[in-house]
């Protein structure tokens, strides 16, 4: 008879931040990756009779050829980083958040209207409360998901893919309807938000601004989040729903925890879109990104 030693997610949580082996071997599978990839390009290109050399070099300064191309690959990531962490929650938990494109409409929806919509603050609290207003919105849209998972096993790959579609018409409702600027000759979007909430640039190309490094820390918290008790405990119940009742967790709490945690990154992307770049609510505002950051 043999008997399986579990570690309890405090003695996990105890190990070192980083494990390091695991960092360079995923290391190592990204570049095998990344090359065998250019080689196939590179292969499709020669194909075409093209040059790759030629191709790539293209791609290459087309992306960081100077600063300013530099800066708006950035400022183009941005919200992919935030969606790329965002599903990484929910994942590692084996909840498939499929929902993220409807999570930062959500999240850009909730932040405008705080924005429109509530006075007599300063601009730094004003900020920050439309900040929370979108995280909550992301959070909020992504729980539907997680209640109907959590307490009706309904499947979440088809619950979050329904709430996308959901997302982007009530979007374009609001802009072509409530929401929808009166002086803004018909067309779909809202009146801009004040001038002073509009996040400062980075002083490195003309759109780079803050939105970047608030991803930048998310994604640092999450590192830290993942070697935490909190953390464990989630892996857990991803990893062996049975051994997670063993060793006394909550099952739905914690898949209600994780899809609420992950909607409210995917609504920062949502406010960081509207209040670094565009500054109002746009018909089509999230352009596929909840997709390209799975």
């Amino acid at each position: 008879m043999t008997t399986t030693v579990v570690e309890t997610p405090e003695q996990q949580a105890a190990a070192p931040l980083f494990n390091w082996s695991a960092l360079l071997t995923g290391i190592a599978q990204a570049v095998v990756a990344l090359v065998l990839s250019l080689i196939v390009g590179a292969l499709l290109v020669a194909l075409n009779g093209r040059s790759p050399i030629d191709a790539y070099d293209a791609m290459w300064y087309g992306a960081f050829g100077t600063q300013d191309r530099f800066a708006e690959t950035l400022v183009k990531a941005t919200p992919l980083l935030l969606i790329a962490v965002s599903v990484s929650i929910s994942f590692r938990c084996q909840v498939w958040n499929i929902g993220a494109e409807g999570q930062m409409i959500l999240g850009a929806i909730f932040s405008v209207w705080v924005a429109l919509n509530i006075e007599g603050l300063s601009p730094l609290p004003h900020l920050i409360v439309s900040f929370l207003a979108g995280a909550l919105g992301g959070a909020l849209w992504s729980l539907i998901a997680g209640v109907l998972k959590a307490y009706a096993q309904a499947n979440e790959v088809i619950t979050t893919s329904m709430l996308n579609y959901i997302a982007v018409r009530l979007m374009s409702y609001l802009v072509n309807g409530p929401m929808q600027d009166p002086g803004g000759f018909n067309f779909p979007q809202s009146e801009l938000i004040p001038e002073a909430l509009e996040l400062p640039l980075l002083g490195f190309g003309r759109r780079l601004n803050i939105a970047f490094v608030i991803a930048l820390v998310m994604m640092l918290l999450v590192i830290v989040f993942w070697r935490s008790v909190w953390g464990r405990r989630t892996e857990i119940v991803g990893a062996s729903r049975r051994v997670a009742q063993h060793i006394g967790l909550n099952i739905p709490w914690t898949i209600l925890f994780v899809t609420g945690l992950s909607g409210a990154l995917a609504g920062i992307a949502g406010w960081g879109e509207i209040f670094g770049l565009h500054f109002r609510l746009l018909d089509q505002i999230s352009r596929g990104f909840g997709t390209l950051g799975i």
